[in-house]
């Protein structure tokens, strides 16, 4: 059975874990190097990503974690877990693992009060349209041409701006489906993890 580990050292981990384990799942705790070993995906929580990046720091996660993605194992991360993914983020204070080739902006769409949710269409999931909650959520300035834009916002100054993007086997949204009941984004990452067929240790 699959395997795959939450980044469990702050944020929204637990619900990440409660949507797999309903898609019949294993799913693993990471809070070391150890943890990373024989899991078949990866995924990085929403948080507070500079918290986020220091707790990184102190339990010694940077690398083995640039290492697991570089050995292909696929990873997905939400909202904090974009910002840590990302090529670039001008204003975290922290190095990026640079997995995906995105530059984002941290909190761009405003603060917790600005929070907002939208109806996005993403046409790897069908129909109907996957309702998108935005908490603080970090703007996609650009994107690379290895890239694939999932899913984009639209209506007003920042929203015309991709939210969920995909370069090989590493995914991000700036959105939690986490917090939905719609499973369908939980699935088409286990789909990406099906495909790539590799674990970490094998």
């Amino acid at each position: 059975m699959i395997t795959i580990g939450t980044l469990a050292l702050q944020g929204d981990f637990a619900e990440h874990e409660a949507m797999l384990r309903r898609l019949n799942v294993n799913t693993r705790q990471v809070r070391s190097a150890n943890d990373l070993t024989g899991i078949d995906g990866l995924i990085l929580p929403g948080g507070e990503s500079t918290t986020f990046c220091n707790l990184m720091q102190n339990f010694d996660l940077y690398e083995p974690l640039a290492a697991v993605v570089r050995s292909g194992v696929p990873t997905w991360g939400t909202c904090a877990g974009m910002i840590v993914l990302a090529r670039h983020a001008g204003d975290l204070e922290f190095p990026t693992l640079g997995a995906l080739d995105i530059e984002v902006s941290r909190n761009a769409y405003g603060r917790q009060v600005e929070s907002f949710e939208a109806d996005l269409s993403v046409a790897a999931l069908g129909e109907p349209p996957f309702h998108g909650i935005f908490i603080r959520a970090p703007v996609v300035l650009s994107v690379g041409p290895g890239v694939n834009v999932l899913a984009t916002v639209t209506g007003g100054s920042l929203r015309d701006s991709p939210v969920a993007v995909r370069q090989d086997t590493v995914m991000a949204t700036s959105f939690h489906p986490e917090l939905t009941n719609d499973e369908r984004f939980h699935a088409y990452f286990l789909d990406i993890v099906r495909e790539a067929g590799s674990s970490v240790g094998k």
